[in-house]
Formats: structure tokens, C-alpha cells, sequence
């Protein structure tokens, strides 16, 4: 894909990777609409990107209401976007049974429901374009089922899942679908609980910027799919072949999990769409 004259609608797009892939996708000369539910994060995000040669265009929106998806759709149809990032998405780190309905609702909802439901309606749009790009933007979560992400692997694996089923289903078509997942990103999704305990764990964790250049690989290489950083792409193709040795990895790692996860915030909700993926 030349990313030359693209024009992309990008969800979450106020901050953290969603901000990152906007000035990378800049920088390859493409036009960025910026959806976020966070006008005034969304306002200061287009401010910085304004000094960027490109078109930089916004959309306040809740991605969770009908309403929002359908004023978000109708914007990007009249702005002639021909490729879609699903980049919001919201991760509440605890220990399953911690967590409240609303989380897991929550979880569910942002993540998996409002991604399909967006696609769904731009799909005709897109099917139109003489070429047009999916990108979903997963995690490593969502090949690797990880204690204290129940809720956010489920829901990882699920847009995985998705966009690995839809990319068969319009094959031949001008309509391309790509899968990122990124490893841990440094972004406002991992609270300090999350940060101290990747860094107890040895876990890396990228910089949004990291993320930003491998999906605009993705794009220009015409891949399927990616996952971000070493050794968890490996893992990732360990778990699909032989999970129970990463069973075993993750098992002995439980003992910090369970510490950290003690230390998360009482349950609540955050319906900050900016929020990214780990």
C-alpha cells in the first residue's frame, strides 16, 4: 500500500499510539482523522500534528453508542477515508473474579462490539474504494491468554479472530485487512501497578512510537498480520503449537502477578477511548 495520498480514519486517536500513527502516517504523506470521545486530549493531539505537512481532521465521539459509531461513519464517508484503524481500547488490569460487570462489560464492548460494528458500517464505503485497508490493532494478549487480563486476552483473541476470518471472507475484493499486536506500550492503558510489575516480571515495554512504525509496515508491506517485539513473538508461536510450555513460564510467574494485581484500583470504569492496547 502507498501511503501516499491515503486517507485515514483512526480510533483512539487522542493519544498514545493512536497520536503516534497519526504523525507516522503523516509523515508518509497520507490525510489522518483523529476519533476520540476526549475532545479536549483530541484538540491538543491535532495541535501538535499541525506542524506535519498533511490533512489533520477530527471527530469527538463514544465509539460504545450506536448514535457515535453512525455520526463517526457518516464523517469518514464524507472525508473519502479508505482506510480504518481500530485502535481504541481499554484494559482493566486485576484479577478476574476483582473485577466488576461493568469492567468486563466495558472490556467487551470497546474493544470486540464497537470495532466489528464500525467495520461493518464503513465496510460498503470501503468495498467501493479502488483499494481500501483494515487495520485492527490487537495485542500480544490476544494470542497469549495472560493471568490478570482475562477479560482483555478474551477479548484480544476475539479481534484477532475476527479480523483473521474477515480477511478470508473478502479475499479478491479491493478491501485489505491487516492484525498488529503490539507488546506492552508505554501509554496511559498501564497504570504504575502495570509498570512496576512488568518491570519486576523483566517485561519490555515500547515507547507508542514503536508500535506507529511497525503498523505503518503493516500497511505498506501489505502483511496480514504482525506481532511487536522479541521474545513475545516467539512465545506467540509457541502457545498456538505447544501451550503447555508456556503454561509452565507464565505459571511460575504467578506469584508476582497475584502481588501487583492486589495492588490495582478498586474497581471502576474508564470510558476514556484514547486508552490503548498493552
Amino acid at each position: 500500500m502507498s501511503l501516499a495520498g491515503a486517507r485515514v480514519l483512526i480510533t483512539g486517536g487522542a493519544g498514545g499510539i493512536g497520536a503516534a500513527l497519526a504523525a507516522e502516517l503523516l509523515d508518509a504523506g497520507a490525510a489522518v482523522m483523529l476519533a476520540d470521545i476526549d475532545a479536549a486530549a483530541l484538540a491538543a493531539t491535532a495541535a501538535r500534528l499541525a506542524g506535519q505537512a498533511g490533512e489533520v481532521t477530527t471527530v469527538t465521539t463514544n465509539l460504545m453508542a450506536a448514535e457515535g459509531r453512525n455520526a463517526l461513519c457518516q464523517a469518514a464517508i464524507g472525508w473519502r477515508a479508505n482506510t480504518l484503524v481500530n485502535n481504541a481500547g481499554v484494559n482493566h488490569f486485576g484479577l478476574y473474579d476483582e473485577l466488576s460487570t461493568e469492567q468486563v462489560t466495558q472490556t467487551v464492548a470497546l474493544n470486540i462490539l464497537a470495532p466489528m460494528l464500525l467495520t461493518q458500517a464503513l465496510l460498503p464505503h470501503l468495498r467501493q474504494q479502488p483499494e481500501a485497508h483494515l487495520l485492527n490493532i490487537g495485542s500480544v494478549f490476544g494470542h497469549i491468554g495472560y493471568p490478570g487480563y482475562a477479560a482483555y486476552s478474551a477479548s484480544k483473541f476475539a479481534l484477532r479472530g475476527f479480523s483473521e476470518a474477515l480477511r478470508r471472507e473478502l479475499a479478491g475484493s479491493s478491501v485489505r485487512v491487516h492484525h498488529l499486536a503490539p507488546r506492552a506500550t508505554r501509554t496511559r492503558i498501564n497504570t504504575s501497578v502495570v509498570e512496576q510489575m512488568n518491570a519486576a516480571l523483566k517485561v519490555a515495554m515500547d515507547p507508542p512510537e514503536t508500535v506507529a512504525r511497525a503498523a505503518r509496515l503493516v500497511l505498506e508491506k501489505n502483511r496480514a498480520s504482525a506481532v511487536v517485539g522479541w521474545p513475545e513473538k516467539f512465545f506467540a508461536r509457541v502457545n498456538a503449537l505447544l501451550p503447555g510450555i508456556v503454561d509452565g513460564a507464565i505459571i511460575r510467574q504467578l506469584p508476582v502477578i497475584r502481588r501487583f494485581a492486589a495492588k490495582a484500583p478498586a474497581a471502576t470504569v474508564d470510558t476514556n477511548l484514547r486508552r490503548q492496547p498493552v
